[in-house]
């Protein structure tokens, strides 16, 4: 599985803002600040508090504001495509043909209404049919094809230890709850959430035909056995330990080992033909070895038809969407379900993303923006360089390996130079289901031709639209959407200190990505592969044990802390993305100057950017999942947390001993 870092950009140094920015935008909503609030005793209040205590969630979200909220006002703009599209007719086999043919498809839900559950009932068939093991191991690996993962997740990527090859990974699986966790802890919201999910399993039975009482034992036995899985799944934090993730094994070896799931037969049920494979999390495929003959192959056959039916439950009848909204409301706290529009949306991105990606970026992209993001970039490398260079806790030697990896850092920006061919998919106007299908089938085939093959690092793993912006440890590359190019976030007619403050410390989060606790374990090539040396690498590891404490004293909701050790690579990240982005922006003139716009030095309107791009509000019941499962911190401690370690920051707001973010030097976070 490929892993991204998220979310960061770099700062800018380009010829057209060799001179300050004159313009009659101040980009600093100066009514909104707070003044009640010190800013040194809560930045990201000081300087959004006011919007936050009048923002209004929209019943059919999670949360406002920037971040991942952007895609929001994104989606809109999706929308006008995808109705545009739809409405015409075009040549078969076109892109518009299939974008919008796929998206009239799914709206078309007076169709998709009628036919119920009967697309998937000839699924439901096939589990039925099931007479033993070897049958139900097959089916599950037949469903992989279709990405329907439910016991076995298997996926094509590259080798950990030879980056240049593709190989096949498989993952822990077989749960619903977000992660393993949730079927075990006791506390009254995760009791809810656990409530909730089992009587959204025995409505699934009763959706296909069994009465209430018949559902609800159903039902336990399907959590049932998803809780003795997830006894077997390693935790979030864990998981996070790259070596002790990865165990490339041969084939005949495991399949010896583990004879009930039968991997030689499952590989030749998907296409796969290879002699290896790496079992990132191998206790939970010894548990299911177990599993498969200590448990009732009636309850197997339950487990997986209800899984079945989750896996397809957004593109079936009414009834079984608002069964899952059920769940997810408890779950997230969202109040009121999506539009189909909004939905349907949603669904094309996903499946046809780069296809709606060059729809995208025809009418919505400015071109210059490219150009002048990537000197933004090169800008910000040449600032990481001299932060390198100038480190007093790593050797010489370990410093130049470390600038030869920055320097090797592949930039994407905007979108894919060679677009993705869905050539092979076939999409029927009155035939939504059947179209999913067809989508999944064509991405696993797509994904299945890379096995054991080179890698090709052109390929992106996010769509253009998206406002997000990643690190892929694997490619050594940092890769920023077209989605992000906007407002709060960079501005053509902004002044440097709200660039550098807003895309300026994404692109130094992303940077930063390439040596935080998990990066810093590849090489410049995409390789785990040790590049320090054992002293600096344990100077390092203490560093980050000291980010690792610092955030879990975070207070989120009520008890609930910020889990330090889940957050440690994007916080590290953010820490060091602002630093560096706070030296670039130093390399221009207006970083020089005194001059105040709006009654702000440029100094300080930089950290009010940095506190603008994060001004996120969300459910509580969101932000306890996110919390749990996210490994990102709030955006409250995104502002807060690394500007208590950030030196400037004090000077441009007077920042003392007895405020309460105000913290001692010896105490402060540095990194790079």
């Amino acid at each position: 599985m490929q892993k991204l870092l998220c979310l960061g950009m770099a700062a800018l140094f380009f010829s057209a803002c060799n001179t300050p920015v004159t313009n009659t935008k101040s980009f600093v909503e100066i009514t909104g600040l707070d003044s009640s609030i010190k800013a040194g005793d809560n930045f990201f209040r000081f300087v959004n508090g006011r919007w936050y205590d009048s923002a209004q969630i929209a019943g059919d979200q999670t949360g406002v504001g920037s971040y991942m909220f952007l895609n929001i006002p994104q989606k809109k703009l999706l929308q006008n495509i995808l109705d545009s599209v739809s409405k015409t007719t075009h040549t078969t086999g076109s892109i518009d043909q299939k974008v919008g043919d796929f998206y009239a498809s799914g709206m078309d839900t007076v169709t998709i209404n009628q036919r119920g559950y009967q697309p998937i009932q000839p699924l439901l068939a096939r589990v039925d049919a099931i007479n033993n093991v070897a049958a139900l191991t097959k089916f599950v690996a037949q469903e992989n094809t279709a990405n329907d993962h439910s016991i076995i997740s298997f996926g094509i990527s590259p080798d950990n230890k030879n980056s240049s090859i593709n190989i096949a990974h498989v993952y822990q699986a077989g749960l619903g709850l977000p992660d393993r966790d949730y079927y075990f802890k006791t506390d009254a919201p995760t009791l809810a959430i656990q409530q909730a999910y089992k009587q959204y399993l025995s409505t699934i039975f009763v959706l296909t035909g069994s009465d209430t009482a018949t559902a609800n034992k159903l039902a336990g036995v399907a959590y049932g056995i998803e809780k003795q899985l997830a006894a077997a799944h390693k935790t979030n934090i864990e998981q996070r330990d790259i070596n002790a993730n990865y165990h490339k094994l041969a084939v005949a070896a495991i399949d010896k080992s583990q004879p009930n799931i039968g991997w030689q037969t499952i590989l030749a049920t998907m296409g796969a033909t290879t002699d290896s494979i790496d079992v990132a999390q191998p206790a939970y495929y010894e548990k299911l070895n177990t599993l498969l003959t200590t448990i009732p192959l009636a309850d197997w056959k339950t487990y997986l038809k209800v899984s079945t039916v989750q896996t397809y439950a957004y593109a079936l009848s009414k009834p079984f969407a608002d069964a899952l909204f059920a769940f997810n409301k408890v779950l997230s706290g969202q109040a009121v379900q999506k539009t189909r529009m909004q939905e349907m949306t949603e669904n094309v991105d996903a499946y046809l993303g780069e296809a709606l990606g060059q729809l995208y970026v025809k009418r919505y992209f400015n071109e210059d923006a490219k150009k002048r993001v990537l000197d933004l970039v090169n800008n910000l490398q040449k600032a990481f360089e001299n932060r390198i260079n100038h480190v007093d806790w790593m050797s010489d030697s370990t410093k130049q390996k470390a600038k030869e990896k920055l320097y090797a850092i592949t930039k994407k920006i905007g979108y894919p130079d060679k677009w993705r061919d869905y050539g092979k998919v076939e999409i029927v106007r009155t035939k939504y289901f059947e179209n999913l299908q067809s989508l999944n089938q064509n991405d696993y085939r797509f994904k299945l031709a890379k096995l054991n093959k080179p890698v090709d690092k052109s390929e992106w793993g996010a769509t253009p639209s998206t406002v997000t912006a990643y690190y892929n440890p694997s490619f050594n590359e940092i890769v920023f959407p077209a989605g992000i190019l906007q407002f709060p976030y960079f501005d053509f007619a902004a002044d440097d200190a709200i660039n550098y403050g807003g895309i300026g410390m994404v692109i130094g989060h992303e940077m930063t990505h390439a040596f935080d606790d998990q990066g810093a374990q590849y090489d410049k090539e995409g390789n785990v592969k040790n590049w320090w040396t054992k002293e600096d690498y344990e100077k390092f590891k203490a560093k980050t044990q000291r980010v690792i404490d610092l955030y879990s004293s975070f207070t989120v909701l009520d008890t609930v802390h910020v889990k330090g050790a889940l957050t440690v690579g994007e916080n590290a990240a953010d820490n060091g993305g602002i630093a560096i982005a706070y030296d670039a922006f130093k390399m221009t003139p207006e970083g020089h100057d005194t001059t105040k716009i709006d009654g702000f030095t440029p100094d300080q309107r930089f950290y009010l950017s940095i506190a603008r791009i994060w001004r996120v509000k969300t459910r509580d019941a969101f932000l306890r999942m996110y919390v749990n499962t996210n490994p990102h911190s709030p955006a409250m401690w995104r502002v807060n947390g690394p500007l208590m370690g950030a030196a400037p920051f004090y000077k441009a707001f007077n920042v003392q001993p007895g405020d309460k973010n105000y913290l001692p030097e010896d105490k402060r976070i540095k990194i790079w």
